[in-house]
């Protein structure tokens, strides 16, 4: 399982604002699992604590300003692009001003000073937002669309009519990579034509050809070169991660973006919470049980040690035995590139239902393998009785598996199990397994 990060040691990073111009300086700590990203403004009295939440959103003015009773903090993106890029979960940033420095318009100073910094595993499970079905936003200028995946992936579209800038597009899976090496140089922009008209709304009083690219008729106003052929789409990929990262957790999927901006960003995100928010509920009142259940937790490695199952044959990813009980909880997420989804129902794809109960079967396996003296042993499920397939399993979906032991034998037992996602039963049957000896030769019997 994957753990939560924060930073090693507390490191300082000042300069002047994009929009209010005004000099501030900012002090990155650790800070403890589960705390998240807070703002401090050390300037205030009593020194206000603004949570990196998109409920704490208040404008989207060309940037993503944070507010709390009354308190705010101006363009946060670029600061959270680069921890949604290193995957920090918690940190803590003191401010002594009401605006986060711009530096040169991108996200490269924040990776240059987490670096400098350095990343610390804390011993907290991560815990993401995974998506199992599609969310959509979009409005006259927009339209962004979330779909399941595996990894955080973001495909952009960016379409100008302009001389200079017209059409660009890119697509990168969001880790620490990619971030510092296709995304955090890119630098924010804009046209000549607005500036006179952003300067009259009383924003970019910082702003220079130093901290963001000029774009004219004939080309772009700054010195330096564009650093990427495409840094305009690039940019708008890392504003994008800035903005989805107040979520509050880590996302796996996979967001396609036309013309975004982040109106657009913090309309898709509050959508998203809304759903988080409804499955944090939905896990609290109903299958709290299940969440709350306590025993020593298996990873894909320790599960190996147990059960001779391997890729792409096994089907489980992590377990949570009580021995004392007799019970255990298996998880599983269905991954919507796992193989046998190219030939089972490919129009429509669904899990086989017999993978379902081979999972079911694995995590039992995995419960009767745990206990003293039967490392010597292979577990076989030798009969299978009373299986009702409830409802279908699809891409994107978390199986959940509750595992019960109904008689234990010193060379197997019988369980009841039950495969969940979310609330819902999927499928359930009764086991029944064997330990047999490796030495003895297999006769064509069991599973």
């Amino acid at each position: 399982m994957e753990k939560q990060k924060t930073i090693k040691k507390s490191v300082t990073y000042s300069g002047v604002g994009l929009h209010t111009g005004n000099e501030t300086l900012v002090t990155f700590k650790p800070a403890g699992p589960g705390t998240g990203i807070i703002f401090i403004r050390t300037d205030l009295p009593g020194k206000p604590v603004i949570e990196a939440s998109i409920d704490n959103v208040v404008d989207v003015s060309r940037g993503t300003t944070l507010g709390k009773n009354g308190d705010s903090l101006h363009t946060t993106e670029h600061l959270m692009a680069a921890l949604c890029g290193f995957g920090i979960d918690n940190l803590k940033v003191e401010v002594n001003g009401n605006e986060l420095p711009v530096g040169d318009g991108s996200s490269k100073p924040y990776v240059e000073i987490i670096e400098k910094a350095g990343i610390q595993e804390q011993d907290a499970v991560k815990e993401y937002f995974i998506v199992t079905k599609p969310i959509r936003y979009s409005s006259e200028k927009a339209s962004l669309v979330v779909i399941p995946s595996n990894e955080f992936k973001i495909s952009c579209t960016i379409n100008y009519n302009h001389p200079v800038l017209k059409t660009q597009f890119r697509s990168f899976s969001i880790n620490e990579n990619t971030l510092k090496n296709e995304i955090a140089d890119a630098r924010t922009y804009c046209f000549d034509t607005e500036v006179k008209q952003l300067q009259e709304q009383g924003l970019i009083k910082g702003g220079s050809v130093r901290n963001a690219v000029v774009i004219c008729n004939d080309g772009i106003y700054n010195d330096e070169k564009l650093r990427f052929p495409d840094e305009f789409v690039r940019h708008k990929i890392l504003d994008l991660m800035g903005d989805v990262y107040l979520l509050g957790r880590p996302i796996k999927a996979h967001i396609i973006a036309i013309c975004c901006g982040h109106a657009s960003n913090i309309a898709l995100t509050k959508k998203m919470k809304k759903i988080l928010k409804e499955l944090i509920m939905l896990k609290t009142d109903i299958i709290g049980d299940r969440e709350k259940f306590e025993g020593r937790e298996l990873g894909k490695e320790e599960i190996k040690k147990l059960i001779p199952h391997r890729k792409p044959f096994l089907f489980i990813d992590r377990v949570i035995i009580n021995e004392k009980e007799l019970k255990a909880i298996g998880y599983k997420y269905v991954d919507p590139g796992e193989y046998f989804f190219e030939g089972h129902f490919p129009g429509s794809p669904i899990m086989p239902g017999v993978l379902v109960i081979e999972a079911m079967a694995q995590t039992g396996c995995v419960l009767f393998m745990a206990r003293a003296g039967v490392q010597s042993k292979l577990p076989y499920f030798i009969a299978i009785e009373d299986v009702k397939f409830r409802k279908a399993v699809y891409p994107g979906d978390e199986l959940c598996f509750e595992i019960e032991v109904l008689r234990d034998r010193l060379v197997g037992g019988k369980v009841r199990a039950k495969a969940y996602v979310k609330d819902n039963l999927m499928v359930e049957a009764e086991f029944m397994v064997a330990l047999v000896g490796k030495e003895i030769e297999r006769k064509g019997k069991g599973n």
